[in-house]
């Protein structure tokens, strides 16, 4: 009988903690966001702003002084080398808002009751988690990459269903970029990224990402509107950015390594990297 009674209380506490888990996550009140989301290029590669071409053109609202600085990078770019996207050469994290503009490689939505994550085919990206469960931002918080995310969930039709994910992104660690050509970031580290994503709906295989981004380096907020497109199949792969790298990094001069095993230069006239430390002979 006691072993009856106590098989009874343990079924109970299976149903009502199924019960309780349950009704935490409805996924009937979210979107379905399953599967594989591609970046819109929009016929170019990662950038900011997909509505404009890379560089110059993207508009960005630059004081003077952080205009010079992008205008610098391209300048070194054109010459071989790698501008201030330098530090994605050495396959250093991309960070936000970089990693939401990625081309060609797709990225994966998860949503949960308290947390919904992005996740991404490409290592230099790392994984969002955008808390959802009515947290604040926490106090001396460690800057990362990606950032912290709150966000919530809003219905803006009046159906009842969520439909729009709403973001605020801050703890943004620097040096950061917007885009490979060397848009850069003010290096106070106090930069807001504003975020709602939601899906077109009359096409619910397109999603967009209205993101404006506040930062000291800007005249004023910049806001642009990215969309993905979903892919048909879920199959994915693994990048791993240092598996073939052929950069090569001696102080503060980039190199390159040659098929045949040697170090090559990337620019004209580049000179070598001091060898005082190895046997040469003369």
């Amino acid at each position: 009988m006691t072993m009856r009674s106590l098989v009874g209380v343990l079924t109970l506490a299976a149903t009502l903690a199924t019960t309780t888990a349950a009704s935490a996550h409805d996924e009937s009140k979210y979107p379905d966001l399953s599967g594989r989301w591609r970046w819109n290029p929009m016929g170019g590669g990662p950038r900011y702003d997909p509505s404009k071409p890379a560089g110059a053109a993207q508009q960005a609202p630059l004081k003077e002084e952080f205009r010079r600085i992008h205008e610098d990078s391209m300048a070194d770019q054109a010459t071989g080398g790698a501008g201030l996207y330098v530090q994605s050469t050495k396959c250093i994290p991309m960070g936000m808002p970089f990693q939401m503009s990625i081309v060609p490689f797709p990225l994966e939505f998860i949503i949960t009751a308290k947390t919904t994550f992005v996740l991404f085919e490409v290592m230099t990206s790392e994984p969002r988690r955008i808390y959802t469960d009515g947290r604040d931002f926490p106090q001396n918080q460690p800057t990362t990459y990606p950032g912290y995310s709150i966000g919530k969930w809003l219905h803006t039709d009046g159906d009842g269903k969520f439909d729009t994910l709403a973001v605020e992104t801050r703890n943004l660690r620097v040096p950061r970029l917007f885009d490979q050509t060397g848009i850069m970031f003010h290096p106070d580290g106090q930069a807001i990224i504003k975020e709602r994503i939601y899906q077109d709906k009359a096409n619910l295989n397109l999603l967009y990402d209205e993101m404006t981004t506040i930062d000291n380096t800007l005249t004023r907020p910049w806001s642009v509107k990215k969309s993905y497109t979903r892919l048909p199949t879920a199959m994915w792969t693994e990048n791993n950015c240092t598996e073939d790298l052929t950069d090569v990094f001696i102080g503060k001069e980039q190199y390159m390594l040659g098929a045949d095993g040697n170090l090559m230069p990337i620019k004209k006239d580049q000179p070598p990297p001091d060898l005082r430390h190895f046997n040469v002979k003369k």
